[in-house]
């Protein structure tokens, strides 16, 4: 059987862990990672004091937190890239399914923290967001059922993903935690298409979006309410969309100088889900273009790296953990500009949060698992294998 790798990068059978993993890793995608993480720790030295100074706590302790957590899913991150695709798998089949049991004990459990959502374990030193984990899980379980589905006698896969999919989506949104279940539908739509899915049925799906959507409206104030607020002409300055949007302006191009901006006193998510809004104030639209292009190089340069791939497993799954971590930067930034309604969802890599910093990890991580470069046989032998 010929051999081809990906970028040319040789990769031989007997070569020690670390070195293969160091030759065949995707390190620009890595690379802007941790540029994204430094960025995120830049921005929580300006974001976190005030917010530690009401709580009554030491100035940087937030930026500390947002250290340890990172630290740690950087090396966890690290350690799963590690892993071949199987073991990805029942890593993803472990996680989701110990996730699933928590998302299941959060009306029980759970807690909302006064923001109306009960999202969140309480853990007196930390919390816990089971849906933060609960994404890769799922990602890399439907990529398996839709790539079991396209076997000769195969099981049923499309199907039960599909049904997966409805059970989870149906389970956030009555938190309520429309954000997460909108990326939970998007992450299965696409791999679903790459899959070859008909239009019609995609067509079809959006139609129930819609109706679902206008369900909630009628049925949910938390809901209806950030609907009203994103379709209102003006924004109220006292919101926290107010504060981000003044905040946008005022900072131009070049920002209004580091540690002059005054939103991060306003906001009291200006940690979390309006990271952005400080980064554009007081670093201006230079920062927030480059933090927007780290985003973009990672998920073009994984799904051109998935091109190549050969593994409907490893292609479908890379494809829905590279998108679904673009799309929820993008709907972060999305909200902070006014462009999305209000989602409480975290800016991957820059924002605090131990759940969302982890749990990134570990998503990213199986992301470079399934990128990186392997031998694969040439498609001549690919296909009459497939036909044999």
């Amino acid at each position: 059987m010929t051999e081809m790798v990906h970028g040319l990068v040789p990769v031989k059978a007997g070569d020690p862990v670390l070195p293969r993993w160091w030759r065949t890793i995707d390190k620009w995608t890595m690379s802007c990672i941790l540029a994204l993480f430094a960025i995120g720790l830049l921005l929580g030295l300006a974001a976190s004091p005030p917010l530690a100074s009401r709580n009554g706590l030491p100035a940087f302790h937030y930026v500390e937190r947002q250290a340890l957590f990172g630290g740690l899913a950087i090396v966890v991150m690290l350690l799963v890239s590690m892993l071949p695709p199987v073991q990805v798998r029942r890593l993803a089949v472990i996680g989701f399914g110990l996730s699933l049991v928590a998302l299941m004990g959060l009306p029980f459990l759970g807690t909302d923290f006064g923001k109306g959502a009960v999202r969140w374990y309480s853990l007196g030193f930390a919390s816990f967001q089971p849906s933060e984990f609960l994404k890769p899980g799922f990602v890399v379980l439907s990529a398996w059922l839709l790539a079991a589905s396209m076997e000769r006698d195969g099981p049923p896969g499309k199907l039960w993903s599909f049904g997966l999919m409805g059970a989870i989506v149906l389970t956030l949104a009555l938190q309520p935690d429309f954000g997460q279940a909108a990326l939970i539908l998007f992450s299965w739509a696409v791999m679903y298409f790459v899959a070859g899915a008909p239009m019609a049925l995609l067509l079809g799906l959006v139609g129930v979006v819609g109706f679902t959507g206008t369900v909630a409206y009628e049925h949910s104030e938390h809901f209806a309410r950030r609907i009203n607020g994103f379709l209102s002409p003006e924004v109220d300055p006292r919101t926290q969309l107010g504060y981000a949007t003044n905040a946008i302006m005022e900072g131009g191009f070049f920002g209004v100088g580091v540690g002059e901006g005054e939103v991060k006193w306003s906001l009291p998510d200006a940690h979390t889900d309006f990271i952005i809004a400080v980064a554009a104030e007081e670093y201006g639209l230079v920062l927030v273009l480059a933090v927007i292009t780290l985003y973009a190089f990672i998920v073009v340069g994984s799904l051109l790296r998935l091109t190549r791939e050969r593994d409907m497993f490893i292609r479908l799954a890379g494809t829905g953990l590279a998108c679904s971590f673009g799309v929820q930067a993008m709907i972060n930034m999305g909200v902070a500009v006014r462009l999305l309604p209000a989602k409480g969802m975290t800016l991957p890599f820059v924002s605090y949060g131990g759940s969302s910093l982890i749990a990134g990890g570990i998503a990213v991580g199986m992301l470079l698992a399934m990128t990186r470069s392997r031998p694969q046989g040439a498609m001549g032998d690919v296909l009459r294998r497939e036909r044999g």
